[in-house]
């Protein structure tokens, strides 16, 4: 390797640092909700609400993040945003209160914006030909970061049974989930160190006029024959575009009529990759699995196998981005989700649910378990009656804090289809949407308006995102496992047409040519 391709493999690995940070703290809280719940005795709409809490901040942060973005550089913006997931790294560990851990998840969400930042940073500084494995890095490290919280979460539940000398004086067994949550502040302070060693963006540079020190940086990834004519590209690209370079001046030529293709892909993206549901299997992972009638421990431990596919499917679309295209990867993968949703509905919808005398002697430590007695010989076809009927006779602090248990002593399903189908569907997201997204960002729009373009498409689809999670909970509770993998379904299968007829092929081609190929469709 190329002492160029070996620097810009190393700045866009720092930067994608930022995806690590970002799986941990959106997976972290997954394995601490149960506790949460338990100690401030939280009810449906606030569970949600501490998912939906970074969403929040995200919505904030990305109009900030774009303007700063623009004024100061991706590279100032970005060590604001990793400071930023240290501090709500530390208030969520120490929150004595639902609100503060809540604005402590918020701040986080504020950090949420790093995603965005990273696969433009990258784009503008990876060569051409290995634009896409670079861009595509962010996403391993987030599903790196989200396997790694899937297993720090159960070895922090393993070790809560222990009676180690360890154990006691930590505290694990009290403060579970404030470990859970404290353990982001380690790689949040390491990033943030790391940050100092990056250059600039040389298309931020040549944005704002400082040519000299674009040259330097592009010294650094592309070899000296290369660096007048890449120079003249991005001046032309900056020349061609509106000068007046407002917020509104730019969202303006954001819909304009010569970028209506490129509004239209990056809408339909933006819309669908959060639509899959995605971020409210992972962020609720255990509870997902839960469904499935595992229980706490099963539970705990099959999500790290979500974590897992997720890694292997990610690591397989960087390898063939390069090589198959961002077109068939896009297009099959989405049929695939489909499929892969098609098949928990599936099987969550053959479900049947029954309580038996057995399974009541085998929950005797609950207390007043002897009230499901009156639900003996009763069956119930969807997982919404069976909770309901078992709050009905428990109450709802009983249903909430052992449905795990209930469900695993009473569904009759097909445990092995659906928990293969929710594997599927991750494997499916993380080889074509999930990744390909933030690429196709960092490649279809013009240097002068992408500071404000990514950000813009980024809070849309974290608007989705945001409202997926907040809503899971209650779904979960009041639709049911099989209507919202069907709904989900639905609408990938739209975003699925519209792309279908209006994406093409970008692999190989400049920013530049794409802008080209792109106005000439």
């Amino acid at each position: 390797m190329s002492n160029f391709k070996k620097n810009a493999f190393l700045y866009s690995t720092i930067v994608a640092l930022g995806g690590f940070v970002f799986g941990l703290d959106a997976a972290l809280i997954s394995g601490a909700f149960k506790f949460i719940t338990a100690e401030f005795n939280l009810n449906e709409w606030q569970v949600g609400s501490l998912g939906f809490g970074p969403g929040i901040g995200v919505l904030i942060a990305l109009p900030l993040a774009a303007w700063s973005s623009n004024k100061y550089g991706r590279k100032a913006t970005l060590k604001v945003i990793a400071a930023m997931y240290l501090i709500s790294a530390l208030g969520s560990a120490f929150a004595p209160t639902f609100i503060t851990l809540f604005l402590a998840r918020l701040l986080g969400g504020l950090a949420f914006s790093s995603i965005t930042l990273a696969a433009m940073y990258i784009g503008e500084i990876a060569p051409a030909e290995g634009r896409g494995k670079l861009v595509s890095m962010t996403q391993i490290n987030i599903v790196v970061g989200l396997t790694a919280a899937y297993f720090i979460n159960y070895w922090l539940l393993q070790a809560t049974t222990s009676d180690a000398e360890w154990v006691t004086t930590l505290g694990l067994k009290e403060y579970t989930w404030r470990w859970m949550l404290g353990i982001e502040i380690l790689p949040a302070l390491i990033w943030f160190g790391l940050l100092y060693m990056v250059p600039r963006s040389p298309a931020w540079l040549i944005y704002q006029g400082k040519e000299d020190e674009a040259k330097r940086t592009l010294s650094k990834v592309i070899p000296e024959i290369e660096i007048d004519a890449h120079i003249t590209e991005m001046k032309v690209s900056v020349a061609e575009s509106n000068q007046d370079r407002s917020v509104g001046s730019q969202m303006k030529e954001i819909f304009s009529e010569k970028m209506t293709i490129v509004t239209i892909i990056a809408f339909t993206m933006a819309i669908v990759q959060q639509s899959t549901g995605i971020n409210a299997v992972l962020t609720y992972a255990p509870t997902v699995m839960e469904q499935l009638g595992l229980g706490e421990q099963a539970a705990f431990q099959q999500a790290i196998w979500i974590g897992l596919v997720s890694i292997v499917f990610t690591v397989l679309s960087l390898v063939l981005i390069d090589k198959l295209g961002r077109r068939p990867m896009m297009i099959w993968g989405l049929v695939w989700v489909i499929l892969s949703l098609g098949i928990c509905a599936y099987g969550f919808g053959s479900a049947k649910y029954e309580v038996t005398n057995k399974a009541i002697s085998e929950m005797a430590h609950i207390p007043n378990i002897n009230k499901l007695s009156s639900l003996v010989g009763e069956t119930y076809p969807t997982d919404i009656a069976f909770k309901e009927a078992v709050k009905s006779v428990m109450g709802d602090v009983s249903a909430r804090d052992n449905s795990s248990e209930f469900l695993q002593k009473s569904a009759v399903l097909n445990a092995t289809l659906i928990l293969l189908g929710i594997l599927s569907f991750i494997a499916a997201f993380h080889f074509s949407v999930g990744p390909i997204m933030w690429v196709l960002l960092s490649e279809i729009f013009p240097i002068s308006v992408r500071g404000i373009a990514i950000p813009f498409f980024a809070l849309l689809s974290s608007t989705i995102s945001a409202l997926t999670q907040f809503l899971f909970p209650w779904q979960l509770a009041n639709m049911g496992a099989s209507t919202i993998f069907m709904f989900y379904g639905a609408i990938v299968f739209v975003g699925l047409l519209v792309l279908y007829k209006f994406l093409p092929e970008t692999k190989g081609l400049t920013i530049e040519e794409i802008q080209a190929k792109l106005q000439r469709k």
